[in-house]
Order: structure tokens, then C-alpha cells, then sequence
């Protein structure tokens, strides 16, 4: 079932990638002018997300962004990975909590979904992840729930 809130997010992440479109084979860290590139599944059939979507927040060392992204989108744009993923650019962000990382978003259709999730999980494992990550639905995004902004025991996951 599609929300207000569900459609309220898609909006959001059309309206993000739309902006972020003309940097999609850009680097991340030599892009300035939008606070995210996006990147979209190519070969595969993803279900669409419903109101318990969510991601796994990777954290990058910023001199280490373009390297890890082109592994996350090179999966992705593969059909390995969900529907879409996002990185964030060398734009200075106010909720970034470590100016020297950056942050790698990996959607899922749904939270509830633990198989899906973990699959990809796995997957981010391959691609060389594998310090523990988080698993935040969108929902706390849209709420505005962030630990920078003190919030604690929001990740749904944390593998």
C-alpha cells in the first residue's frame, strides 16, 4: 500500500536524482553544486518501495569515496544490489557528522522484507564492506530522525 508519507519520499528522490542526473559518471568528490549523485538499477526487476523502505548507510573515508562508489554502482547498475543508491558529493552537508567520510545510501523495497535486506547486506560484504554498517528505513529520514541531531537506537539493522 503507497502512503503519503511513500509517495511523499519518492518525490524527494525523483526530484534528487533529476538535479543529480548530469553528474552520473562525475566523481563524487570533485562535484560541488548537488549534495548527491545518484545511480539506478539497469538489468534487473526490483520491487518498488512501500512505506518501509530503507538502506544501509555505508560510511567511506572521504579519500576513498570514488573507488568505493564505482564498485556500489557498477553492482548496482548490474541488478546486484536494490533498485537505486546515492553518494554523497564533496558539497559540505549540515548533517554529516565526520567531514573527513562520506556516505553511500543502498535502497531496499522494504524493511520487512529481512531476506532482501540481508541479500544485499551480503552483496555490500562482497563489494568489500564488511565493517559494520547501519539499516535505516526512510521513514526515520522523513522524520527527520539522524544521530547528529541526537537521536540513538534508530537503525533498524546494524550488520
Amino acid at each position: 500500500m503507497r502512503t503519503n508519507e511513500t509517495m511523499s519520499h519518492e518525490r524527494i528522490m525523483a526530484k534528487q536524482r533529476k538535479m543529480s542526473r548530469r553528474y552520473s559518471d562525475a566523481k563524487p568528490s570533485e562535484v560541488t553544486d548537488v549534495a548527491w549523485i545518484h545511480a539506478e538499477n539497469k538489468s534487473g526487476e526490483y520491487p518498488k518501495p512501500t512505506a518501509r523502505s530503507g538502506k544501509w548507510l555505508v560510511f567511506v573515508n572521504a579519500t576513498q569515496i570514488d573507488e568505493v562508489w564505482q564498485r556500489v554502482k557498477k553492482a548496482l547498475e548490474e541488478g546486484r544490489l536494490g533498485d537505486s543508491a546515492k553518494v554523497a558529493t564533496a558539497k559540505p552537508h549540515l548533517r554529516a557528522a565526520n567531514p573527513n567520510q562520506k556516505v553511500i545510501c543502498v535502497y531496499t523495497y522494504d524493511s520487512h522484507d529481512a531476506e532482501d535486506v540481508r541479500r544485499i547486506r551480503e552483496e555490500l560484504r562482497n563489494l568489500g564492506m564488511t565493517a559494520k554498517m547501519p539499516y535505516k528505513e526512510d521513514k526515520d529520514t522523513l522524520n527527520g530522525k539522524y544521530v547528529t541531531t541526537g537521536h540513538r537506537g534508530i537503525s533498524k539493522y546494524y550488520e
